[in-house]
């Protein structure tokens, strides 16, 4: 746990660097420095996943949504703190991803409505606008829970105000909230059991720590950009197209497992990496390394080239991070129809989605969520005001409502929280049908499937009464952890007992890029025999991370 950088409020500050208030240049650079130093956390912030499933992308939704709100601003003049606040909390909210990159855009929103068009900010009003973020972000939520990122930004305008009120300075004020950041997410496990149980703090929360501490990191004069010499277990790596996000000189990615000659110098391993490319991981397993960077179009050799410098190379995976999502023959929807919009995780589901009337398909799913912006602008540009937005992920739930939020248009979004429940939904379309009507079968839709998902587990822990360990297979039902086993046939079949296929009458088996097609067949072929009275349907969804997504009606 990274502790709290310390300022000595007995000090003497520089007014230069320690200013009694702040305009909107200064709030420029503070935030700028918050992105860094989470940018250098983030592969922290995304371990801390409650479940063993390869969804922990709270780091990189929130990187996602802090760059976001600093591209608005980056080539900005503006000294008005009010304004500038303003165009942060507009970037943020657009780029918005996830739940934790949806509550941090609340955050700085409430932020901003304080500031208005103020001048400069000083401790008085900086104080208030944190109580205001505070405010905001839980109005945000439905159900709010506590041992989350809602609480440490109640605790932090909590130790704001009693700061101020002792008479603090702006810089030692930020030096006791960022304290009581610390202590916050230290706490968290205390107040949501399933943390305690997974022995890990809230992510969200760690991940607005970071952020305050590196505007504190600034003003000390610390590093901001720490060594990202970080080995991880290749299994909890989440290599992938949304890891970071595809800026310019991110045209492919290149993954290579070695070993080597002789052991790394992990600081020169990174520096030599970061002349080459960007968004640099390692991960470790059984004396094998895996190295995921990102390079530039035409420089895709140089990572083999200088692995094969320091070791033996075993395997080598290439990917072009600018091919566009295949086209689908989507639904062409007319004025006064209703439009689908889906955010599906692979080309097999997107296809079958399309096949079924979508009118727009995002690609997005786990460690993939896609922004407010992302999702506003699929529907905006219809020729209809009438739109049912199907998320198919928990995760991208708040985004779409959020999207909804924007437009002036009549927007329904059905939870979906899993494909089976999206598919379920969208076949009860009728463009032409009455848009309530449908929204309530399609909410009503939701109830009649379950879903079952095979992947690998990410981390070693005990859930549910399940003991896991990293790199085995692993089944949920509903999203819940239910059973740990040796192989994915195995997990498939438990299951589907779990799930009580027995009372149901149809299974579908959407199976991933990671599983050969012949041990698809095989684990169908035995399905059959176990239940040769239900139907059985098998399709390539083309997802990452789960072998299988199962549909079960």
């Amino acid at each position: 746990m990274t502790e709290a950088p310390i300022l000595s409020s007995q000090s003497q500050h520089d007014p230069t660097v320690y200013p009694k208030s702040i305009n909107g240049q200064q709030l420029k650079n503070y935030i700028s420095s918050a992105l860094i130093w989470l940018k250098t956390n983030q592969q922290t912030v995304n371990s801390l996943n409650v479940f063993p499933v390869p969804d922990g992308d709270t780091g990189t939704n929130m990187v996602l949504t802090m760059q976001a709100a600093y591209n608005e601003i980056a080539n900005s003049d503006e000294t008005n703190v009010g304004k500038m606040s303003k165009d942060i909390a507009q970037g943020a909210l657009m780029g918005a991803r996830g739940n934790s990159g949806v509550i941090l855009s609340q955050i700085l929103r409430g932020f901003a409505r304080t500031l208005d068009s103020l001048p400069e900010m000083d401790a008085a009003t900086f104080v208030h606008a944190l109580a205001e973020s505070r405010n905001t972000a839980y109005k945000g939520v439905v159900r709010p829970v506590e041992g989350t990122i809602l609480t440490v930004i109640k605790d932090i305008a909590a130790a704001a105000d009693e700061s101020y009120k002792r008479g603090s300075s702006l810089d030692v004020i930020l030096e006791d909230l960022v304290k009581a950041a610390d202590i916050s997410v230290r706490n968290t496990p205390e107040l949501l059991p399933i943390l305690k149980t997974a022995g890990v703090v809230d992510s969200g929360g760690k991940g607005l720590f970071f952020l305050f501490e590196g505007i504190l990191r600034q003003l000390q004069g610390a590093t901001l950009e720490a060594s990202a010499a970080v080995v991880q277990p290749i299994n909890a790596m989440n290599i992938g197209n949304a890891m970071d996000e595809i800026e310019e000189g991110q045209d492919v990615e290149v993954v290579i497992d070695f070993k080597p000659f002789r052991e790394l110098d992990l600081q020169s391993f990174y520096q030599d990496l970061s002349n080459i490319g960007t968004s640099i991981q390692v991960g470790e397993g059984d004396g094998i390394y895996r190295m995921h960077i990102h390079v530039e179009e035409g420089k895709q050799d140089l990572p083999h080239e200088y692995i094969t410098r320091m070791g033996i190379w075993t395997r080598e995976a290439r990917e072009n991070l600018r091919a566009m999502m295949p086209k689908y023959s989507l639904a062409e929807v007319q004025p006064g129809q209703i439009a689908v919009i889906v955010i599906s995780p692979g080309d097999g589901l997107s296809r079958i989605f399309a096949s079924l009337g979508a009118a727009a398909i995002i690609e997005g799913g786990q460690t993939m969520n896609p922004s407010t912006e992302e999702i506003l602008n699929s529907f905006e540009n219809l020729p209809t005001e009438k739109v049912i937005i199907l998320p198919n992920n928990k995760n991208i739930i708040l985004a779409a409502n959020t999207a909804k939020s924007l437009s002036v248009k009549n927007v329904a979004v059905i939870p979906s929280k899993n494909i089976p429940q999206g598919l379920s939904a969208i076949l009860r379309i009728n463009p032409e049908g009455d848009f309530n009507k449908i929204v309530e079968e399609m909410n009503e839709a939701l109830t009649e499937v379950e879903c079952g998902e095979i992947t690998i587990a990410t981390r070693s822990v005990e859930l549910n009464g399940v003991e896991v360990e990293e790199g085995k297979v692993i089944g949920l039902v509903n999203g819940q952890l239910v059973i740990a086993a040796s192989s994915v046939e195995e997990a498939c079949m438990q299951v589907l007992e779990k799930a009580d296929v027995q009372s149901r009458e149809r299974v579908t088996l959407f199976y991933g890029n990671n599983i050969s097609k012949e041990e698809v067949d095989r684990i169908s072929d035995l399905i059959k025999q176990k239940y040769p009275d239900h139907e059985l349907e098998v399709h390539s969804g083309g997802q990452p991370h789960y072998q299988f997504i199962i549909s079960i009606e």
